[in-house]
This record gives structure tokens, sequence and C-alpha cells, in this order.
């Protein structure tokens, strides 16, 4: 079974990438772009009877920090 997680910052950490990129794209001439928000995003591939549960505790032990990061995760099919 194959599961996405995306960990983000939350939306009242500052995000410096994100304000970098912004100004690059508002530099390369895309000025409608309102703000930019950076995070990563993994796949991982496990065989459990609870993958649910698995997965929970993984993001939230191993990938996330719950002081400043949120994040969200779904099993792909």
């Amino acid at each position: 079974m194959k599961a996405k997680i995306e960990v983000f910052l939350k939306p009242e950490v500052l995000d410096p990438q994100g304000e970098t990129i912004k100004r690059a794209l508002h530099t390369l001439g895309y000025e409608t772009v309102k703000e930019v928000r950076q995070g990563k995003v993994f796949y991982i591939d496990l065989e459990d009877e609870n993958p649910e549960k698995v997965i929970e505790e993984i993001a939230r032990k191993v990938l996330s920090n719950p002081v400043i990061e949120d994040f969200r995760w779904e099993i792909e099919k």
C-alpha cells in the first residue's frame, strides 16, 4: 500500500522560503501571485493491516515538527 504525506508550515509561522519564491515570481512578471508556502511531500510504500494508524504515527512522530508544522496524508490506490 502506498501513502502520500504532505508536511507544511502552520499558517501563523513565517515562511521565508515561500516569500523568496514569491519575490522571484514577481520579478519574472507573475505579479498576480499573492502567497507562496513551501512544504514537503513523502511517499511511503508499506505492508500493514492498519496503514492509517501507522501513517498517522509516522507523520506525527517522525516527519513533522508539531510545534510549527501541520500534515495531511492519504492512502493512494
